[in-house]
């Protein structure tokens, strides 16, 4: 009975040894982690692959946590590989929506989360969407809620005094349509020369300023004449400066600054010589 019983025991040992040596030959190669890297990487991967029994830590990057919610996640090599696998998931930040609301402002979701927005009434979401995920590169669509493009047309645009379109106007245009405006000769534009039309409505059109006019009669009144010309008439236009002397034998009553005046749409302030 001595003997089998010997045998029995052989081939346990045998069977555990060759289980432990099988064991001893299994490794795991270098961890690739896709918005991770484990600790000291550049120091520890030429060490690899490394035996089972060995382990290391990994961090994800930023915008992204492991599942265990860590900053370092503890990984180990066993005979299946990689324990727990290394994952880093990525975090979407949900801020407050303008224009809408939503019950996750303020709140951080995972990857695979969805989020439902409720836009106001005139906004909604790209592509009218109502659901975004939270996905590997962010939200699927960004939580903006934008106004809807208008359908209404608008009319005629507006006249201006002085000025007018640069084009042939339309009883009708389409939402999103523009148009341009020119000043008169010697009229100065200001604001948007370029109008569009949203919601049935233009946006607010240009105004030309009236330029200031001066002549021979009015330069006499004053004994004046201007100080880099001989013209007996120029125009000038809005907050544009034009500078004058005294006529001789004439001499200045006004103080110097006024000699230099400037046009204030289409008036302007003249200095007076005696």
């Amino acid at each position: 009975q001595g003997e089998p019983a010997m045998q029995l025991l052989v081939q346990v040992i045998l069977t555990l040894w060759v289980s432990w040596a099988h064991g001893q030959g299994r490794t795991c190669d270098f961890p690739e982690i896709k918005h991770g890297n484990i600790y000291e990487e550049n120091r520890y991967k030429p060490t690899f692959p490394v035996a089972t029994g060995k382990y290391f830590y990994y961090s994800c990057d930023h915008s992204f946590v492991s599942p265990f919610q860590s900053l370092w996640t503890q990984i180990n090599c066993t005979e299946g590989g990689w324990s727990p696998a290394p994952r880093c998931i990525r975090q979407c930040f949900f801020p407050w929506v303008e224009n809408g609301r939503s019950t996750s402002s303020g709140r951080t979701h995972q990857e695979g989360d969805t989020v439902q927005i409720i836009c106001d009434k005139g906004y909604s979401l790209a592509n009218d969407q109502e659901v975004i995920t939270c996905a590997e590169r962010g939200w699927s669509t960004p939580p903006t809620c934008s106004r809807n493009k208008s359908k209404e047309k608008c009319g005629p645009p507006p006249s201006i005094d002085n000025g007018d379109i640069t084009t042939f106007p339309s009883p009708f245009y389409a939402p999103g349509s523009s148009v341009e405006y020119q000043c008169q000769a010697y009229y100065q534009l200001e604001g948007n020369r370029r109008i569009t039309c949203h919601d049935g409505q233009w946006s607010e059109p240009p105004k030309c300023l009236d330029a200031c006019v001066i002549s021979e009669e009015i330069m006499k009144e004053h004994n004046i004449q201007l100080k880099w010309s001989d013209a007996k008439k120029i125009y000038s236009g809005t907050n544009d400066y034009v500078e004058f002397v005294c006529r001789p034998p004439y001499r200045r009553v006004s103080p110097a600054s006024a000699f230099r005046a400037q046009c204030r749409e289409g008036k302007m302030e003249f200095p007076t010589c005696v």
